[in-house]
């Protein structure tokens, strides 16, 4: 018979093991969520924007790619 495999993870905030069955996967429980959730709500998470080439913006700005004649 095979057996339910059961995930042990660390929960994101405490590093308390986690497993994922329990109710409040992945935190380890209301009051590490609620933090996680105050994190995201007061900016504490941001996902960055794309990263510019230096090169990329300097070309842009150069008049060689322009029509007009000067």
């Amino acid at each position: 018979m095979a057996r339910k495999r059961t995930l042990k993870l660390r929960c994101p905030i405490c590093k308390k093991t986690v497993k994922s069955g329990d109710p409040e996967f992945p935190f380890c429980s209301d009051r590490c969520r609620t933090i996680d959730l105050g994190k995201w709500a007061s900016g504490g998470y941001v996902i960055p924007s794309p990263v510019t080439d230096a090169d990329e913006q300097i070309r842009e700005t150069t008049p060689e790619d322009t029509d007009e004649e000067l």
